[in-house]
């Protein structure tokens, strides 16, 4: 048999942090997603994963390096790779010492479509950032986290 209705569940503080803090990525991240997507034609995944790559030594990361960067389990990189490629915006390379090892590497075009969404994901994250900067729960967290 369940509890009566309306008899609170108290979360521990470190409960309410975490709750808070996952309400917070989930709002900034759905802009910023949306935003991405409709201006600059691609998904936040795919943004984070052409940084990283951006930054990489070589312009290059290997499978498990891009499922630290973006978050992502095996089978959802590997669909990411995927579809980067298709729109030529990684390749894939082998290492020259063990060619069963396959790395994602930035091409020039991945270079030119990252540096026409940067600025739209910063332009997009400071409008996240200041709609979240009135809001009661959220806005004393984000204030905290950016000091």
């Amino acid at each position: 048999m369940s509890d009566a209705p309306g008899r609170a569940v108290a979360l521990s503080s470190d409960g309410q942090l975490w709750a808070r803090l996952s309400a917070l990525h989930a709002r900034v991240g759905g802009a910023m997603q949306k935003v991405l997507q409709r201006r600059a034609d691609i998904g936040f995944s795919e943004f984070l994963a052409l940084v990283a790559l951006a930054n990489a030594e070589l312009g290059e990361l290997h499978m498990q390096e891009l499922e630290e960067v973006t978050q992502l389990n095996q089978s959802s990189v590997s669909r990411l790779v995927l579809r980067l490629e298709r729109t030529g915006l990684t390749e894939r390379r082998y290492c020259e010492r063990d060619r069963r090892r396959v790395y994602t590497g930035i091409t020039e075009l991945g270079r030119q479509v990252l540096a026409e969404a940067l600025p739209v994901y910063e332009t997009a994250l400071s409008d996240a950032f200041g709609h979240l900067t009135g809001d009661r729960e959220l806005g004393p967290l984000l204030a905290k986290l950016r000091e």
